[in-house]
């Protein structure tokens, strides 16, 4: 072997290893930029959140904006909500609402899901089609009728009013269609061999390859009704009746109470439950975000 194929070979050699080198150095800048990336996103996103938390655990008399850790922390602002107003008693209705919201989204986002999904029927495309374009309309655009025909019920001033407008979301059908087109058609063409009928195919074979999209209609139903200001501010006059995020907003008015500390506690406990549903079904909420979409 000649000295120049060996200096050749050297060279290409260390060629290679320095293109190995470079591409080593952009996979750990891209690496890099990646975390630093999410790390950003964490912090905008859960900031807000820490320093609400912070906030609410200061004591009366330490300065709000006096560093980040407060001194002393205390859970005494969580007590002074509870007693400055029906605290337990807006929990309760909210809950009441949100139940009602959580149980009437499942059965029935369920059954138009399947519908839209699977029965042949005539005019499918077309309601599907409607369905979707109510989308593109805000709430407010519909909030004067719906109060009209909520007090021509007489359900003004009642949970019920609160609770009717939500009892269904097209969104949640959406969900749901998705996550039943998702199911192979093998699977239902066995259990019609079997001899199941309809809605034996529907509560035996659907529903339960749809869990995870049934938790993801049971967390955005919640939330939907824990967080809804507006409708309630509309329909409830008597305070007894108020929500949650009624009472908050008394709270945050009264002149009485004009303490950052009191409303940032009164923000995290209105926070918490949430917090819980997630992190109780978390595991299926992201699994319910992956199905349908791809249909096999």
């Amino acid at each position: 072997m000649s000295r120049r194929t060996v200096s050749q070979r050297a060279v290409s050699h260390r060629a290679g290893d320095g293109g190995a080198r470079a591409d080593l150095r952009r996979r750990r800048l891209g690496l890099v930029g990646r975390y630093a990336t999410l790390t950003l996103m964490l912090v905008v996103m859960l900031g807000p959140i820490v320093w609400q938390f912070l906030t609410s655990i200061r004591g009366r008399t330490e300065n709000v904006y006096d560093g980040v850790l407060p001194s002393r922390p205390t859970l005494d602002n969580y007590v002074r909500v509870a007693d400055s107003f029906p605290l337990l008693q807006y929990v309760g209705n909210t809950l009441t609402v949100a139940v009602l919201a959580i149980a009437s989204n499942l059965l029935f986002a369920a059954m138009g899901g399947y519908a839209l999904s699977r029965a042949a029927w005539k005019g499918r495309k077309t309601v599907f089609t409607v369905l979707v374009a109510t989308l593109m309309f805000p709430f407010e655009s519909v909030m004067i009728s719906m109060f009209l025909t909520v007090r021509e019920m007489g359900l003004v001033d009642t949970l019920i009013g609160v609770w009717l407008p939500g009892a269904v979301s097209v969104l949640n059908i959406m969900i749901m269609r998705a996550a039943f087109l998702a199911v192979p058609g093998e699977i239902e063409e066995a259990a019609v061999l079997d001899g199941a009928n309809e809605w034996t195919r529907f509560t035996r074979v659907f529903l339960p390859a749809a869990k995870g999209a049934l938790a993801v209609v049971c967390i955005t139903s919640f939330m939907g009704a824990w967080d809804d200001f507006l409708w309630p501010l509309l329909v409830l006059t008597n305070s007894d009746h108020y929500t949650l995020q009624l009472g908050l907003k008394t709270l945050a008015g009264a002149t009485t109470v004009n303490d950052q500390r009191l409303i940032a506690a009164g923000a995290m406990a209105a926070l918490f439950p949430m917090m819980l549903l997630f992190f109780a079904l978390q595991r299926y909420f992201f699994k319910g975000v992956g199905e349908g979409a791809v249909k096999t």
